[in-house]
């Protein structure tokens, strides 16, 4: 039996791609592996009739790589990209009473991730997954991407997981979408995105801006390295790194104050009028967004691994390094200390009066933060934790990497929203087809997905104060 394999990565000059793309062909079957180079990636595997269908789908393949920039290359000869996993320690609690959790999910893998929003929970781990859960603790859904999850965001309806093979994944429909890729040369350690606009910050202080369009706008090195805290508003981004936070304007990345910690920053938060740093000496400080100046203090009693807020501020709560969580009123009385029962909080979000952590054994955890629950917690009552299972038949989705990858609809039957590929000054963008929109606006679109002259229905188009629409929905091929 013939086999033949071809072998492509992806190189650009301004270091914006490490990915490798491998199509092998063994008689009528053909079996296509991609990824990060470095990283061993995901593989397809499809069967053909014959051998000669099986040529020259992989032909077809490797002709759409090459069209997007690709170019043959040896494995092995290309170093892997810079990836810094967050290392911490987590000791046993030494608060005397358990915080009250509902119910625990145990992703497999060490997570940081989290997102709660009114629908649904949202949790990343190490190993590339994503799962969503209902309030109640039921898994719904699980998207496999190909690296660790660094962490996931939300910016209105869409949620993206930045992943450490330096790509953004757009979460928000059922298919996967790469939506960003970040240079090779960024060691990322955490992401924000506010209006299409990609925040990143990385171990040696940096911070790089990118619009929707994955094109660079500006970037900058603070005094402090390890960066693992960015946080933007429609004014301000704001850096907290090893030596502090400092706030930079948004538009061309003018320093616009800087205020040292006490410690250097693990997390940040924010709200409207403030934004909060978690720190290794043992606080969560709030610094006003409009000066910089420290407004309160939360003290701990080891270092604070994550940090969130009740809406607008009114409660502050607080992971530490220990499997601690702390409740502080506003002005920083602490009002609670429990154990979690399970690790250190690398992440939480608050919602509903509920506390939702990701923590050092990887799992998603639900603890009652009603007024009721905490105070027959600290008189030693908590309800009985519930395990929860993954079902055997969950719907796992994962990245679509080409165009060939989605549903083909066909004319009056295709509903929804038409847009085109078209080339400009050599690159790949989208416009809207269809009447009452903008057709001079660009469409943020998957840059892998897209082919010169190709069609795509949508479900929906968003206006972007930055000039552009941004896809809601699913993605259907027009043919």
């Amino acid at each position: 039996m013939s086999r033949t394999t071809t072998y492509l990565e992806l190189s650009q000059d301004d270091g914006s791609a490490h990915k490798f793309y491998e199509v092998v062909v063994e008689g009528t079957v053909v079996s296509v592996r991609y990824g990060r180079i470095g990283a061993d990636g995901q593989t397809q595997i499809t069967g053909f009739p014959t051998e000669e269908k099986a040529r020259a789908a992989a032909a077809k393949k490797v002709g759409e790589k090459v069209r997007k920039g690709y170019a043959p290359a040896v494995r092995g000869a290309r170093a892997a990209r810079a990836v810094t996993r967050r290392q911490v320690a987590s000791a046993p609690s030494t608060a005397r009473a358990v915080a009250p959790v509902l119910w625990r999910f145990r992703t497999g893998s060490a997570a940081f991730g989290i997102h709660i929003d009114e629908d649904r929970c949202w949790v990343g781990n190490q190993a590339g997954d994503v799962h969503t859960l209902s309030h109640s603790g039921e898994v719904l859904a699980r998207y496999s991407l190909p690296d660790g999850v660094k962490c996931l965001v939300a910016d209105e309806f869409w949620i993206y997981a930045g992943c450490d093979d330096g790509t953004v994944y757009d979460l928000s429909s059922k298919v996967p979408f790469g939506a960003y890729d970040i240079a090779d040369d960024v060691d990322i350690f955490w992401l924000d995105i506010r209006e299409g606009v990609l925040h990143v910050s990385d171990a040696q202080g940096g911070l790089t801006v990118i619009d929707h369009e994955e094109e660079h706008q500006w970037a900058r090195r603070s005094a402090g390295l390890h960066a693992w805290m960015v946080r933007a508003d429609t004014r301000a981004v704001y850096h907290g790194h090893g030596r502090g936070v400092t706030a930079y304007a948004t538009d061309g990345g003018r320093e616009l104050w800087h205020t040292p910690t006490q410690g250097s920053v693990l997390f940040g938060w924010q709200e409207d009028a403030s934004v909060y740093a978690g720190t290794g000496r043992h606080v969560v400080q709030r610094l006003s967004k409009a000066t910089g100046a420290v407004e309160a203090v939360y003290r701990c009693d080891t270092a604070v691994y994550s940090c969130a807020t009740s809406p607008d501020g009114a409660y502050v709560f607080a992971g530490d390094s220990s499997s601690s969580v702390y409740c502080f009123d506003a002005a920083g009385t602490r009002l609670w200390k429990l154990g979690t029962g399970g690790g250190s909080a690398l992440s939480m979000q608050y919602l509903g009066e509920k506390l939702y952590m990701v923590t050092t054994d990887g799992s998603l955890v639900c603890v009652d933060a009603s007024e009721a629950a905490i105070g027959a917690a600290q008189r030693g009552t908590v309800p009985v934790a519930r395990d929860v299972k993954s079902a055997e038949a969950l719907p796992t989705y994962t990245p679509a990497v080409s165009a060939a990858q989605l549903t083909t609809v066909r004319g009056s039957a295709a509903g929804g929203i038409v847009v085109e590929c078209f080339q400009e000054s050599g690159r790949l963008r989208v416009h809207v087809v269809s009447e009452g929109y903008d057709t001079s606006w660009k469409v943020q679109f998957p840059r892998g997905i897209r082919e010169p002259g190709a069609r795509y229905v949508v479900d929906g188009l968003h206006a972007s104060p930055g000039g552009f629409y941004r896809v809601r929905g699913e993605i259907r091929r027009l043919a």
